[in-house]
C-alpha cells in the first residue's frame, strides 16, 4: 500500500506538469512519440544509472574520507549534479542530433528538457516519498514527504535541464562555430550550478532552514524561468505575424486563418469549433504546420538550405494550401 501511493505521489503530479509543458508550446507542439521517448529515459535511464553512478561514487568518497558528512556533501553538491544533468541532458543532445527537424527553437529545447526531467523526477520522488517518508514515519511522513517533493521542489529538475536545453537551442539556430559550440557546455554548467546551489543549500544547513531558504531561491529561479518562457513564445508569436504575411498575399492561407494562426486564444475558439463541426483534425493539423512552416523560414533566412530548408518549406505550403482549402469547403 505505501509503494503504490509512493508511486501515485510520484509520477500522477508529474503527468500534470508535462501535460502543462504540453499546452504551454502553443504554436508548434512536439512530436508526442518524442516527448514519450525523453520521458521515459528521464523514469528508467537516466533515473536508474544516476542512482548507481551516484551511489558507486558516494561510496568512494566514504573510503577516502571516512566521514559520512563529507560523503553527504560531496554526493549531493558535486557528484549528483554532474552525473543527472549529464544524464537528463544527453537525452536533449539526441533529440538535437537524430531528429533536428524538430527542434527548431528555444521553446522545443526548453520543452525536451522539461519532459526529460520530470520523467526523472517521477522516479526520484517515488524513491523519496516511500524511502524517507512512508519507510519511516509511515503515512504522516509519506504525505508530508509528497508535499515537499511534489510542490515546493516539484519543478526543480525541468529547472535545472531547461538550461541545457535552452544552450542547444541557441546552438541549433546559429552558424557561428564558437557559439554552436560554447552554448551547450554553457548551458549545461548553469544546469549543474543551478542543481549543486540547490543541493548545498539543503545539505549544509538544518531541515527548516534548509528547506525554507531552498524553496525562496528555487521559486525565484523558477519565476523568472516562467517569464523568459513568456518572452520567447511571445518572440514566436511575433515571428508567425511577419513570415505568414508572405503566405497570405500568395493565396496560401486566408486572411482570416493568419488572424487565427497568430493568436492562442484564436486558435483554441477556432479548434473548439472545428471539433463540434467536424473538422478537429484537420484544423489542428493546419495550425500546426503553420508553426512548422514560420520555423523552418526563419531556418531558411538565418541558416540558409541546411537540412533541406528550401524543399521543407515548399512541402509545407502545399500541405497548408491544400488543408486551407479542405477547411473552406467544409465550413460552406
Amino acid at each position: 500500500m505505501g509503494f503504490l501511493l509512493a508511486l501515485a505521489f510520484g509520477f500522477l503530479p508529474v503527468f500534470f506538469y508535462a501535460w502543462l509543458i504540453y499546452w504551454v508550446d502553443r504554436y508548434e507542439k512536439e512530436p508526442k512519440i518524442l516527448l514519450g521517448a525523453v520521458f521515459m529515459w528521464g523514469v528508467v535511464i537516466a533515473a536508474g544509472a544516476a542512482f548507481i553512478i551516484n551511489t558507486v561514487l558516494g561510496v568512494g568518497i566514504y573510503m577516502f574520507t571516512g566521514s559520512e558528512s563529507a560523503t553527504d556533501l560531496g554526493t549531493s553538491a558535486l557528484i549528483a549534479p554532474l552525473v543527472e544533468e549529464s544524464l537528463k541532458g544527453f537525452a536533449v543532445l539526441l533529440v538535437y542530433l537524430v531528429a533536428r527537424k524538430e527542434f527548431d527553437s528555444i521553446v522545443d529545447g526548453i520543452v525536451y528538457a522539461a519532459i526529460v526531467a520530470l520523467g526523472f523526477a517521477a522516479t526520484e520522488n517515488t524513491y523519496y516519498i516511500y524511502n524517507y517518508g512512508y519507510a519511516e514515519n509511515g503515512l504522516s511522513g509519506l504525505l508530508a514527504l509528497a508535499f515537499i517533493r511534489v510542490i515546493l521542489v516539484g519543478w526543480q529538475h525541468p529547472f535545472y535541464t531547461a538550461f541545457t536545453g535552452i544552450g542547444l537551442a541557441v546552438s541549433r539556430l546559429n552558424r557561428n562555430f564558437v557559439v554552436k559550440v560554447g552554448a551547450p557546455i554553457t548551458g549545461w554548467i548553469f544546469a549543474v550550478f543551478a542543481h549543486a546551489m540547490h543541493n548545498t543549500i539543503a545539505t549544509l544547513f538544518d531541515s527548516t532552514t534548509g528547506l525554507l531558504a531552498g524553496t525562496l531561491i528555487d521559486w525565484t529561479g523558477w519565476i523568472a524561468m516562467a517569464i523568459f518562457l513568456l518572452w520567447v513564445l511571445a518572440r514566436e508569436q511575433k515571428l508567425l505575424v511577419r513570415l505568414l504575411q508572405s503566405e497570405v498575399r500568395s493565396g496560401v492561407i486566408t486572411p482570416e486563418q493568419y488572424q487565427v494562426a497568430c493568436s492562442t486564444w484564436k486558435q483554441s475558439m477556432a479548434r473548439l469549433r472545428a471539433l463540434m463541426e467536424g473538422k478537429y483534425k484537420e484544423t489542428r493539423k493546419f495550425y500546426q504546420l503553420c508553426g512548422e512552416l514560420v520555423h523552418k523560414k526563419y531556418q531558411l533566412a538565418t541558416l540558409g538550405d541546411e537540412g533541406g530548408n528550401e524543399r521543407i518549406v515548399e512541402d509545407l505550403r502545399i500541405q497548408l494550401a491544400q488543408l486551407s482549402m479542405k477547411i473552406e469547403q467544409k465550413s460552406s
